[in-house]
């Protein structure tokens, strides 16, 4: 993405993706824009009518079955974090990417769990879901949270500031090599270890 600006509640960017990491469809629409691709792109806080359009998206980006793993059992009737949970869509309103936060507790301390984060396929390739991550981690240092936790690629979003969380433990079955964690403020980490449990706001 190119350049960002600050629209009342709204972060808007203009994204110029490189066309060989897209997809055919991406590509076709990216060729209809003028200014060689340019494509406006809205975050914004989700709203109770994202609801199903952010749960297909998620069916579409995941295995079956995710509703199983052991982050969704740590979710399971807890509230999300909705002032961290972001949307993006285009100026035709449709949706290109979404994440959103749990809260959690590891030994007495409040933890957000990142997750999930999916970007739709023909929005793959332009940075959309780093810019969901660092939008809504601005926005959850700003509202007080110190420390995140995710399950997830640790060659990817150690790009991103996350690295092993030794002594952090998720419910099983989760291999605990990609139990990662990003401090929000300097040793929030700091000798913080135990068992990954529900925490309700």
């Amino acid at each position: 993405m190119d350049c960002a600006a600050d629209h009342g509640h709204l972060r808007v960017y203009k994204t110029r993706a490189d066309s060989s990491l897209l997809g055919p469809f991406a590509r076709a629409r990216a060729a209809r824009r003028k200014g060689q691709g340019t494509d406006i792109v809205r975050l914004r806080s989700e709203q109770a009518e994202d609801r199903w359009e952010v749960e297909a998206l998620y069916d579409l980006c995941f295995a079956p079955g995710r509703e199983a793993l052991s982050s969704y059992r740590l979710r399971d009737g807890v509230e999300k974090v909705a002032n961290l949970c972001l949307v993006a869509r285009d100026e035709l309103d449709i949706l290109g990417g979404a994440i959103r936060y749990w809260p959690v507790t590891v030994s007495g301390k409040r933890v957000l769990l990142l997750g999930p984060i999916a970007v739709h396929p023909t929005r793959q390739g332009e940075g959309l879901g780093g810019h969901l991550m660092r939008e809504s981690l601005k926005k959850a240092k700003a509202s007080g949270w110190k420390r995140v936790l995710l399950v997830g690629d640790a060659p990817y979003y150690n790009r991103h500031g996350f690295t092993r969380l030794d002594g952090v433990v998720m419910p099983p079955p989760t291999n605990p090599e990609r139990v990662l964690g990003l401090a929000l403020d300097d040793g929030a980490w700091d000798c913080v270890v135990g068992t990954v449990e529900k925490l309700d706001l």
